[in-house]
């Protein structure tokens, strides 16, 4: 069977993984140059893996197989040199942020850290390159799908012809999911929800205790705005850096192995979720982030203090936190002018009853970015054709390295 695999991340790299030692012919297209330009965001930005079933995705994921695809992605690193331990492993932990009102997420971690993330990638590349029957076609941006009864043609300057596509385009190929869905609308299961919010950055020693005890702290809290509020990708001594999503640019934060900061940073998310005829968050949320673009200039983000986000004052100055961000990224302003205040009300909800479990944390000084937004991909589905599946972020069943990995191993399984 000639298998056309769109996308090079990691569900991608699940499904070859799991396929790579059949007869199927496999043809990976990626948008990338090469290997090291490739931008695959989820495993550039960090490379934190969790072993969880509270988080990751909308599907079951066996706990074993969670293990499996974890010690395939640390056995890729050249010396195996990892950052692991527990979220909320610690009772007195758990009660103290429940007490406040919080929803502690338990899950184990191991964080490979974005300066080895280039090995890794370029390791498993080298293994999958040495079969024959894997053919990679970079600086091949997939424009279109077509599914017909007997093969799937896809096109990028000319067309190709396959029994089969597997699309792993992730939330970056957002372009290519919605041209395919206008044209087969019957593939979208639902599609409404976005998540808005901040990256936070404080001095380390204010969550010196919390890191030290878990690294990656994950909790959810129902704000008073009804909307939930969650942490995501917690990053101690590490550093906030962008991400650009060609028409616009986000905020993002990374940790490296050998390389620290004085700062820690971590999102604080607000889930939207909205109702008929709404459908289509990928397009809300890019509007804020323009919104938040045109505020900061092209390509930069907005930088506030707490303080002044809370008052809904443009920062002029900072004060006892220096930004890891470079000033070239940035401009001091105000997010007010960009989110709706409801999502405002719910992050200085968060943040204020945050401090009461660890204080300072809302320290009038301490920093946010914006816009962070993370999409979840309109859930398709993979029932609709025979010759056409979606794997990993983008089918919107998924939202981790090890959730979007073991969904290509098992769509894989069916090849096998």
């Amino acid at each position: 069977m000639k298998i056309a695999v769109i996308g090079f991340g990691a569900a991608a790299i699940g499904f070859i993984e799991r396929v790579k030692n059949t007869d199927h012919e496999i043809h990976v297209f990626e948008k990338s140059k090469d290997i090291y330009s490739s931008s695959i965001s989820g495993i550039r930005a960090d490379g934190k893996l969790f072993i969880s079933k509270d988080m990751g995705g909308d599907i079951d994921i066996d706990i074993e197989l969670q293990r499996k695809l974890v010690d395939f992605w640390i056995n890729k690193t050249n010396t195996q040199t990892i950052e692991r331990g527990h979220s909320f492993n610690n009772s007195d932990w758990y009660k103290r942020f429940y007490e406040h009102g919080f929803q502690p997420v338990s899950s184990e971690f191991f964080h490979i850290g974005t300066d080895q993330l280039k090995e890794v990638l370029y390791n498993i590349f080298e293994d999958f390159k040495s079969h024959k029957n894997i053919h990679f076609h970079f600086d091949h941006q997939i424009i279109d799908v077509q599914v017909n009864d007997n093969d799937v043609v896809i096109n990028n300057e000319k067309d190709y012809s396959f029994d089969r596509a597997v699309v792993s385009v992730g939330r970056s190929g957002h372009k290519l999911v919605n041209n395919m869905i206008s044209k087969y609308p019957q593939l979208v299961l639902d599609n409404t929800r976005v998540d808005l919010g901040i990256r936070y950055e404080l001095p380390d020693h204010i969550v010196d205790e919390l890191n030290k005890e878990m690294y990656e702290f994950k909790v959810k809290y129902k704000s008073k705005t009804g909307y939930m509020v969650r942490t995501f990708c917690n990053n101690p001594s590490g550093y906030v850096v962008t991400e650009n999503y060609g028409d616009f640019v986000t905020v993002n934060g990374h940790a490296k192995m050998r390389e620290k900061s004085r700062n820690t940073n971590f999102a604080i998310l607000t889930t939207v979720k909205l109702t008929e005829p709404f459908n289509d968050p990928i397009g809300y949320g890019s509007h804020i982030a323009k919104m938040a673009n045109i505020l900061a200039g092209e390509g930069k983000v907005i930088l506030q203090t707490y303080d002044h986000f809370k008052k809904s004052k443009r920062t002029k100055n900072l004060y006892r936190v220096d930004p890891t961000l470079p000033d070239k990224n940035f401009i001091m302003g105000d997010v007010n002018l960009a989110f709706p205040r409801r999502i405002i009300e719910s992050i200085i909800d968060f943040i204020d009853n945050l401090d009461k479990v660890v204080p300072g944390v809302a320290s009038p000084d301490n920093l946010v970015y914006a816009p962070e937004i993370k999409f979840y991909s309109n859930k398709l589905d993979n029932q609709k054709f025979q010759n056409l599946q979606f794997i990993g972020d983008c089918s919107g069943a998924t939202r981790s390295i090890i959730y979007a990995t073991a969904h290509g191993h098992l769509i894989g399984e069916q090849y096998v």
